[in-house]
């Protein structure tokens, strides 16, 4: 099985086939599907453990995330019955977010990974987009100018991270690929990375003054 306790993930090994994990991704109805993936989401169970629930975090994560003391069990077997309302992107990163706020929680959480882990790979290898377009001939968009991991503020990870996914997402379909990023930051969803991006940020703090 795939879960996590107390930090220690365990993947079902059949999420090592490439065949078996896109028919997966494709019968689930999801977007992205990956090994890194599901280490980075079952990780976010775990901090939710360590830095919400024992961190004194849990009514600012609730007014964000939504009530996490609802029934888990019933809110998997309703998402796994029914389908999805048609309006969940508006504030859940993906299908299975919409699930229960754990599960919001987790796929936030991994979702920031991969933007700060892909901006820093960026960062490193000197990497600027200055997209030339018709409406822009002369728009050049922020360069990744700072390790995103310990440098950059919230707004400066967003404003290079989108273009550089839009950049990329254009790079594959060059190539007849699906997307790098499929996906879409909704005002509510940035307001929960930005969460995500806070509390990290206070534990790092926190962290370097002990």
């Amino acid at each position: 099985m795939t879960g996590h306790s107390n930090g220690l993930i365990t993947l079902a090994i059949r999420e090592a086939d490439d065949d078996q994990r896109e028919r997966m991704r494709v019968e689930m109805g999801e977007y992205y599907r990956t090994l890194l993936g599901h280490f980075r989401h079952e990780i976010g169970h775990y901090y939710w453990n360590l830095l919400i629930r024992d961190g004194g975090r849990l009514d600012q994560c609730r007014e964000i995330f939504g009530d996490d003391r609802q029934d888990y069990q019933k809110a998997l077997e309703a998402h796994y019955a029914g389908s999805p309302s048609n309006d969940w992107q508006k504030d859940h990163v993906s299908i299975y977010a919409a699930s229960h706020p754990w599960e919001d929680f987790a796929e936030t959480w991994a979702h920031y990974l991969h933007i700060v882990s892909t901006l820093e790979t960026a960062w490193l290898y000197g990497i600027a987009i200055a997209p030339l377009t018709p409406s822009a001939p002369h728009f050049s968009a922020p360069a990744i100018s700072a390790d995103p991991y310990v440098i950059l503020d919230f707004d400066g990870i967003m404003n290079a991270w989108l273009p550089l996914s839009m950049a990329v997402n254009s790079l594959n379909r060059s190539m007849g690929l699906q997307d790098f990023y499929p996906f879409v930051l909704t005002a509510s969803i940035r307001r929960k990375l930005a969460f995500v991006h806070q509390v990290i940020r206070e534990t790092q703090a926190r962290q370097s003054s002990d």
